[in-house]
């Protein structure tokens, strides 16, 4: 049975059917996202910018895969921030909403002012690229980013499991099958990268998050560079520093291999294989090369993680002639279905317990900024010039 609708109601009917096509046509170049929710969150985004923008952008996507909106035709006023779910050096990450579709999203803020005093401007400039070019199961996804007079804001999406870190200090270390696990997704994920010649450099537990399934998300791109060869610049965690690049020798792919033997150590462990009260104490030991492995170690991980803690890289698995192949085929990772690991069906060891999108359970609690934090002497944006492709 038909029905008549008033003059408002038909407006609606339109609108409601042209954000339907758009969804659909959205939907329909959605081809090779790899997970629903990813593919959601961009969706929901997709659906304000302008029609023009929006077919640039999903033209953009058949390019380079990734899920990065450029020139977005909304704007900061259109995000509530809600709660801290992290704090670094020059800048937070919030919880945020976005007020068209109640879709919640992690905004990271950082302060121009500090990025540009502690000279970190080339890395946050690499880590917007970085994240702007790829798309993969393991990877957290940029959506957008935008600049005020004080900071610059990146949309990502919102993990809500939490940092793999404060699982394993809760569960104190994790059994083989659990690190296997988790160890075989960041394997896909250092492949992925390496494939595009970028190096991560700063593989830990504080930058590994899990989803909503329990699956592994790499997050922090600043120390990400995209390389020929090698680079020299001295960056990283202590204890997850390759030799050379404590030697300043120059270094490239080969440090990825080598930091993730020292998280494969750590998730069985419950601690990295070298640890000191300094960063000096720390380097020495590491140059030394002296692993002592606890009795419980299963004998084919102790035989990966000494391949993989090989100080001279020539010899590094991971790093010779079958690349990333050779580590996949070490009899520790015997029975592992790799493409099931990339195509997110085999199920995670946790699933992270929440309430509703939004919950931030899983994460630790900050004090929130205060007006004083919020506040500058700087007037003006004397610094938008380092920061043209935000």
């Amino acid at each position: 049975m038909s029905m008549l609708l008033n003059k408002k109601d038909k407006n609606n009917d339109n609108n409601n059917k042209n954000n339907e096509k758009s969804s659909n046509t959205i939907n329909n170049n959605l081809e090779g996202v790899n997970d629903p929710e990813s593919g959601s969150l961009y969706s929901n985004l997709l659906l304000y910018q302008k029609e023009g923008d929006k077919k640039e952008n999903l033209q953009q996507r058949q390019v380079n895969s990734s899920l990065y909106i450029a020139r977005p035709t909304f704007g900061l006023i259109d995000f509530g921030l809600k709660q801290t779910l992290g704090t670094g050096t020059f800048g937070r990450v919030f919880l945020t909403k976005f007020k068209h579709t109640e879709s919640y999203y992690a905004m990271k803020v950082l302060k121009k002012s500090e990025v540009v005093r502690l000279k970190q401007v080339e890395h946050i400039n690499s880590e917007k690229l970085i994240l702007s070019q790829v798309h993969h199961p393991f990877i957290v996804n940029l959506f957008c980013t935008f600049q005020d007079d004080r900071n610059l804001y990146m949309l990502l999406e919102y993990v809500i499991g939490g940092e793999l870190f404060s699982h394993l200090r809760k569960a104190g270390r994790f059994t083989n099958d659990m690190t296997r696990f988790y160890t075989a997704e960041i394997v896909l994920a250092i492949e992925y990268l390496h494939s595009k010649d970028i190096i991560y450099r700063d593989l830990k537990p504080e930058n590994l998050l899990l989803d909503s399934r329990g699956h592994i998300k790499i997050t922090d791109f600043g120390f990400a560079k995209k390389i020929d060869d090698r680079t020299w610049t001295l960056c990283g965690t202590p204890e997850y520093l390759a030799p050379e690049i404590i030697k300043s020798n120059g270094h490239g792919k080969p440090v990825d291999w080598w930091a993730l033997g020292i998280l494969i150590f750590e998730m069985l462990a419950g601690y990295p294989p070298f640890f000191d009260d300094n960063p000096f104490g720390i380097y020495e030991k590491i140059l030394a090369g002296k692993i002592q492995f606890p009795p419980h170690f299963d004998s084919n991980a102790k035989d990966l993680i000494k391949r993989l803690l090989t100080a001279d890289r020539s010899k590094r698995l991971g790093n010779l002639r079958g690349g990333s192949e050779d580590v996949k085929k070490h009899k520790w990772f015997r029975g592992v279905d790799w493409q099931g690991l990339l195509d997110r069906r085999i199920q995670a060891p946790i699933i992270p317990p929440y309430q509703h999108p939004g919950d931030t359970g899983n994460f630790e609690k900050y004090p929130e900024p205060t007006d004083d934090d919020k506040s500058g002497g700087i007037t003006g944006d004397p610094y938008r010039h380092m920061f043209t492709n935000f």
